[in-house]
């Protein structure tokens, strides 16, 4: 294929609108759920990506936060509201909504996946 936006799109290279997820953690002695959206792997994420490490930041906390958008593409968190120093009235997310995320971030780029 020749290099062109034309038959990049045609190829699905570009990514789509954030995808709809449906998450459930733990919190306490509770069973929570919440619909989140997930932006699919694109250039914003990989930028996000290189600029925490450059900074030095937490990657797994800049990948939430470039990753989990609403349903129009905005980010809902900051990587400061993850890791608690946002508010220190909120502190650092639940353990098990990170790793419901994370999971929701994983299925939405098909990582786990084995090779067919």
């Amino acid at each position: 294929m020749d290099l062109t936006i034309d038959a990049l799109s045609a190829a699905g290279a570009f990514t789509s609108a954030p995808v709809r997820k449906e998450i459930t953690w733990r919190q306490g002695d509770d069973d929570l759920s919440a619909t989140v959206y997930v932006r699919p792997l694109s250039y914003a994420v990989v930028v996000a990506d290189i600029k925490t490490a450059v900074d030095k930041g937490d990657a797994i906390a800049s990948r939430i936060a470039a990753s989990i958008v609403s349903e129009s593409g905005v980010p809902v968190f900051t990587p400061a509201d993850i890791v608690g120093t946002a508010s220190p009235d909120r502190g650092p997310l639940n353990g098990n909504l990170v790793l419901a995320l994370l999971q929701a971030i994983g299925e939405v780029n098909g990582m786990g996946k084995g090779q067919s």
